[in-house]
């Protein structure tokens, strides 16, 4: 919701800004009329549209990596977790306490983000992800293997265990860098002058009116795909659940 009310808020801003140079072409006295500096204001309107159109590409470009990364990771982290239960299950009973927390620990992160209602994003962070991984590692070691088959899948698990754990400390740390709200600062003032510039070479009119505003709304809407890819477990864009579904109908669940 609060990425929501930002975009508005940039589109009224943006919005505002050029119908203030609507004003200002009409307003200013002769000596100072746009009409006198158009090729200057053109140029300068002109740079802003370039460095607008490179700032965003980029920022959007990198919200959506960010994002698929994630989505990369999460299916990454099904299939390790799914590789976990088979070597818990083929160790032998031994290991079923295991089994029944593992398949515990999922059903509750996807009630947590995906049950319904708003994420509940508690526990994920770096410090819970690594409190977590030592209990699972501290059951692994005390499996104590009889056979050779034993332990061979116990070492399977083990390595399948650290790639989990690796999987979900690289997810934290990606989504613990954020965004950049000065670089979003800095992007929404150049949104302030291009539309303040186009408003000064520009005539009053219903027709110019109307392009102010679908511009205005065109560069709220790209400041939401950045924020909401930014947060692939909360956002508008949150990451479907069909990796998790599968990975729990697979565990019994």
């Amino acid at each position: 919701m609060d990425s929501i009310l930002f975009a508005v808020g940039v589109a009224v801003l943006a919005f505002a800004a050029g119908m203030l140079g609507l004003k200002l072409h009409v307003w200013l006295p002769e000596k100072h009329a746009p009409d006198r500096a158009r090729e200057m204001i053109g140029a300068m309107t002109g740079m802003l549209s370039l460095l607008l159109a490179l700032v965003l590409g980029t920022l959007v470009g990198s919200a959506y990596t960010v994002y698929a990364t994630q989505k990369a990771e999460l299916e990454t982290l099904a299939a390790r977790t799914l590789q976990l239960d088979s070597s818990l299950e083929a160790f032998g009973p031994e290991a079923q306490p295991g089994r029944d927390g593992l398949r515990k620990a999922i059903t509750q992160s996807y009630n947590r983000i995906w049950g319904g209602g708003g994420a509940d994003l508690s526990g994920m962070d770096v410090k819970s992800v690594v409190a977590g991984s030592k209990i699972l590692d501290q059951f692994l070691m005390s499996l104590t293997p009889k056979t050779d088959a034993q332990k061979q899948v116990l070492a399977t698990a083990n390595a399948a265990a650290n790639q989990i754990e690796q999987t979900r400390v690289l997810m934290m740390l990606q989504l613990a860098g954020g965004i950049s709200w000065p670089l979003l600062a800095i992007v929404v003032c150049w949104s302030l002058l291009l539309f303040c510039g186009y408003g000064l070479v520009s005539p009053v009119n219903a027709t110019v009116v109307t392009a102010l505003a679908l511009g205005a709304i065109a560069v709220a809407s790209a400041l939401l795909i950045i924020i909401e890819l930014s947060r692939p477990y909360s956002g508008l864009f949150r990451l479907p659940p069909g990796a998790m579904i599968e990975t729990l109908q697979a565990l019994g669940s």
